[in-house]
């Protein structure tokens, strides 16, 4: 395709090539890292085309580096598919410009940091609570390949009565599709909502392990993985993981 086109508009690549006396392949760059803006607004498309009347701007802290992967914490809302089953919309139509967090809103948001990402730990449907999407394979490396020994937080509000004992038959003594399973950690948190602390946690897992002591699960929120807690993040919104923050 020409750089000029009957409407009189040309390639934005080619304007920026000309403003900073770059190659063409430079000017790219500078646009899929959302340096450029046209009339004010971010473009990030390195095919996009703009007029000779419009104002092309390049940021003053603009770079040629690699954007770096990132990796965004989601707090689901109940109702959202986030990898378990088929139900619900997905949760990464929660992740869009408009839904990051107020106390973030400082960082530069990319439309390609929605693209590629993996999610690392599933959660049901019906649950809601910390979510984590990466785009970086250490990261997922991390969270998927050593998931058994990455300890996960939840909140459950559950109803009915508890059986004599079920809080230490909930800590150890319990199985889950025919097997035992390993000691974990349950308390009550006050009379209606117990915390679990505990490893390797599958789909259904928790909600079988309340029906056998008595109790039926009345909802499920995951509120940490490893060392990231979901701390005060509204639900529904999101948020980037800091370059100091580890799991």
């Amino acid at each position: 395709m020409s750089d000029s086109s009957t409407d009189n508009t040309i390639r934005l690549a080619k304007r920026v090539a000309e403003m900073r006396a770059c190659s063409r392949r430079e000017a790219e760059q500078y646009i899929e890292g959302g340096w450029v803006s046209v009339d004010g607004v971010v473009v990030e498309e390195p095919g996009a085309r703009a007029a000779p009347h419009q104002t092309v701007t390049i940021a003053p802290d603009a770079t040629l580096l690699d954007v770096v992967p990132v990796t965004l914490l989601l707090h689901k809302p109940a109702g959202v598919n986030a990898g378990v089953g088929q139900q619900g919309v997905p949760a990464l139509t929660c992740l869009r410009a408009d839904t990051l967090t107020a106390d973030a809103r400082g960082q530069r948001f990319l439309k390609r940091h929605l693209a590629g990402l993996t999610l690392t730990n599933p959660l049901e449907t019906m649950a809601s609570g910390l979510v984590v999407f990466t785009q970086d394979f250490r990261v997922a490396r991390k969270l998927v390949d050593d998931a058994a020994r990455m300890e996960q937080e939840l909140i459950v509000e559950v109803a009915g009565q508890i059986a004599e004992n079920g809080l230490a038959k909930l800590n150890h003594g319990l199985t889950f599709n025919g097997k035992p399973l390993p000691p974990i950690k349950v308390s009550w948190q006050n009379e209606k909502r117990l915390r679990f602390a505990l490893k390797g946690v599958q789909p259904g897992q928790i909600e079988h392990m309340c029906k056998q002591v008595g109790l039926s699960v009345v909802a499920i929120k995951r509120i940490r993985i490893g060392r990231i807690a979901m701390a005060g993040l509204p639900v529904g919104e999101w948020r980037y993981l800091q370059p100091y923050e580890r799991f």
